[in-house]
């Protein structure tokens, strides 16, 4: 296949590119590069890449800011979903869209499955749902992948914040009431890789590791495991305080686990608990 990576600085665009490569053809592309928001632009590109999948890992991500630059996160998170959709359609690409949790209102007491309703809280997650809505309602058969709690060994994410914090300070307080599941973008990148290579058929997939967490849960185990390869060299104090007693602009759901059984029965990528894909991206890390 010839593969397509857009949004490359990104956590999982940068895994998918490591875990593509070499067996497949491979072309990675930053947005300073192509603007998935420029038709002309993706046109050319599309034109020279005549790549079988696109794999879109583009997005406004600030959750926060969000709330404050609605007009921004919906023309990265939305209307520029819709420009790539059609470029691929015109030739003749197939789109795999990354998605999020986010698009939950978080009271299921049950992990969600693809097609249940969607109602998001925040303006981030109203516009990465709006974005799947228009990749699924393109001509490119495309795949929208959703999942959570993302983390790499590089980049912006929570375990990297957490470890600075606790070589920082003596004390750390981490949410204790929203749930969802860890999840190693090494292992979404194999995720999808399987569902490019089968060809999976178009609509909803979710992908996260096994298991579930609090914030607070993930910080203590961040802790324990960094702790046991020389990351951390003192323990701190870990709080767990509730979502009111660490106010933000966007409402984040309270449970976001996402059901990845459908998925399961599609790639043959093993999934692991969560607790043991921390453990190899910190030994990632440990060997950088």
């Amino acid at each position: 296949m010839r593969v397509l990576v857009l949004g490359a600085g990104g956590q999982v665009a940068r895994a998918v590119a490591r875990v593509v490569s070499g067996q497949h053809e491979l072309l990675v592309r930053t947005h300073a590069e192509v603007d998935i928001a420029d038709a002309g632009s993706l046109d050319r590109t599309l034109a020279q890449a005549k790549a079988d999948w696109i794999v879109n890992g583009a997005a406004y991500t600030a959750v926060d800011l969000a709330e404050g630059e609605p007009a921004r996160a919906a023309a990265i998170n939305d209307a520029a979903v819709g420009v790539l959709a059609a470029a691929a359609s015109r030739a003749g690409a197939r789109l795999l869209h990354l998605s999020t949790d986010f698009v939950f209102d978080g009271a299921s007491n049950r992990a969600y499955l693809p097609s249940d309703p969607a109602n998001p809280l925040s303006v981030y997650g109203a516009t990465k749902l709006a974005g799947e809505k228009k990749a699924l309602d393109s001509e490119c058969a495309a795949i929208v992948l959703r999942t959570a709690w993302v983390y790499a060994a590089a980049g912006r994410n929570f375990v990297l914040t957490m470890l600075k914090l606790m070589r920082e300070r003596e004390q750390v307080r981490v949410v204790g009431d929203q749930i969802g599941t860890p999840t190693w973008a090494t292992g979404i990148a194999y995720a999808i890789r399987d569902l490019l290579e089968v060809d999976a058929p178009a609509g909803i997939y979710h992908w996260t590791d096994l298991g579930v967490a609090s914030w607070y849960d993930f910080a203590v185990a961040i802790q324990d495991e960094a702790l046991e390869r020389d990351l951390l060299k003192r323990a701190v104090s870990i709080q767990p305080i509730t979502s009111s007693e660490y106010p933000t602009a966007a409402r984040r759901p309270a449970f976001s686990v996402l059901d990845t059984r459908a998925t399961r029965d599609v790639v043959a990528a093993p999934v692991m608990h969560w607790r043991h894909n921390l453990r190899m991206m910190l030994d990632e890390l440990r060997a950088a």
